[in-house]
């Protein structure tokens, strides 16, 4: 492809032409946030993606360009897309991404296998390598598959395994959201990455003079999240416990759930940020790869109850702006709750470490990154 775009030193003359990509836009949540910020940067940039449903999505996306693959007509595959994984590696080879300087490619699986120019550079702002994939004993765990169809699909897995690495031999550069992440990326790929994490808008929160008697979880209720962690134990002590958020684990977790501990269901933004502001702590109780919850809460001046590892190491200062639970069991977490009860945590501390996520942040590491890459 002629570049006449380029000096002859080699630098690009104007700015990159630049595409962005993701797996799939079925939810919304931590993923769609990051595409939210990419395009931020880069609202000429066309999106390449497997499923879009646009339902599910801000309204303001409806002006967006989104282009998909052949799985967005096939019926169910926006609703139920988990059935058609076998597919996935097969729709994003069937997208081809040309005429880009630069392909910035927000995943969690699969669209590392897209189509590119030779001279595109290929950068993998990878969320997390496929969880499914790559962890498939805790994926099975957690989803409780049963014996003898997690062993029927373990041909499909290693099939998978292979597709996902060398479709990760296009990439260019790696960027991970967390040292988590990281650490995945070189074990799947046995590649370095640098690390940029996800941002929060920092001044969209605040405190409050009026803190009440209720701790918050934030979250969509399915299994690794491990929200059945904080129902027990707030049930166990009686103590006030609510819960934002929706999900297929739902109606379990109502099941399990005493009367101290009381579902919202999705909220609005403006209610969110005053469930925030107002909790005594928020609890976050799965292994996450980063996890955006935490820092909003610490924007809101509010202090954080954490499972011990995963992304919240990378967000919360132990002592200062929350605690740990070290152990994934409710009594671990009672055992958290007493001590944070028994200490003093100062508000303007917790914003302070959260402001440090803020999006402008994020923005010019991104921006860094491009120009280092594309010039």
């Amino acid at each position: 492809m002629a570049r006449e775009t380029i000096h002859e030193a080699g630098r690009l003359t104007r700015p990159p032409k630049v595409a962005l990509v993701c797996s799939w836009l079925n939810q919304y949540g931590g993923a769609e946030r990051v595409l939210e910020h990419l395009h931020d940067l880069f609202p000429e940039a066309p999106i390449y993606t497997s499923i879009y449903d646009p339902p599910a999505m801000p309204q303001s996306w409806r002006d967006w360009d989104i282009r998909t693959s052949f799985l967005q007509r096939i019926p169910w595959s926006r609703s139920k897309h988990r059935l058609f994984l076998a597919l996935f590696p097969v729709a994003f080879r069937s997208l081809r991404v040309e005429g880009y300087d630069l392909v910035i490619n927000n995943t969690s699986a699969f669209s590392h296998g897209i189509q590119l120019d030779r001279a595109s550079t290929h950068i993998s702002y990878c969320l997390t390598p496929a969880r499914f994939v790559w962890r498939f004993r805790d994926y099975v765990a957690r989803e409780n598959i049963p014996p003898l169809m997690a062993t029927s699909l373990v041909p499909l897995i290693a099939m998978l395994r292979h597709s996902e690495r060398n479709a990760a031999r296009s990439v260019d550069n790696f960027v991970a959201i967390s040292r988590e992440i990281a650490h995945r990326i070189e074990d799947a790929f046995g590649r370095e990455s640098e690390v940029i994490p996800p941002a929060i808008e920092f001044e969209r929160y605040r405190e409050s003079a009026k803190i009440g008697d209720s701790y918050l979880v934030v979250s969509r209720l399915v299994p690794y999240k491990r929200i059945d962690l904080a129902v027990r134990a707030f049930t166990a002590m009686g103590k006030n416990l609510i819960i934002a958020g929706d999900g297929r684990d739902r109606a379990s977790l109502e099941q399990l759930a005493g009367p101290s501990v009381r579902f919202v269901g999705r909220v609005s933004d403006e209610e969110l940020i005053r469930l925030y502001s107002e909790c005594r702590a928020l609890i976050f109780t799965g292994r996450e790869d980063f996890g955006l919850t935490p820092l909003e809460a610490q924007a809101s001046g509010r202090p954080v109850i954490a499972f011990g590892e995963g992304g919240a190491l990378e967000t919360v200062l132990e002592g200062r702006t929350g605690l740990f639970f070290r152990e994934p069991n409710e009594e671990s977490l009672i055992d958290a709750v007493k001590e944070f009860e028994r200490s003093d945590w100062d508000p303007n501390e917790a914003r302070e470490n959260a402001r440090g996520f803020d999006v402008s942040v994020f923005s010019e590491r991104i921006k860094g990154l491009v120009g280092r890459v594309a010039n």
